[in-house]
């Protein structure tokens, strides 16, 4: 079982070897969203914006009527 090797990782494993500026691609293309430093500030602010959910977002909760109304 130590031997096995997947489909996947060998065509994974292929294509990096056929295209090694996939690697280099890849990580530029992960700084992009990933690798970035996180403002507290910002962050704060944007979470204290924020507007309190509904319970169930999928089907509208009945307004409660009053009674002989």
């Amino acid at each position: 079982m130590a031997d096995y090797e997947s489909e996947t990782t060998r065509f994974l494993r292929d294509l990096l070897n056929k295209h090694p500026e996939l690697e280099a691609q890849q990580r530029a293309l992960r700084a992009t969203w990933w690798d970035r430093k996180l403002d507290a500030d910002l962050q704060q602010r944007f979470m204290a914006a924020e507007e309190p959910k509904p319970a169930y977002a999928y089907f509208p909760v009945p307004k409660a009527t009053k009674p002989g109304a």
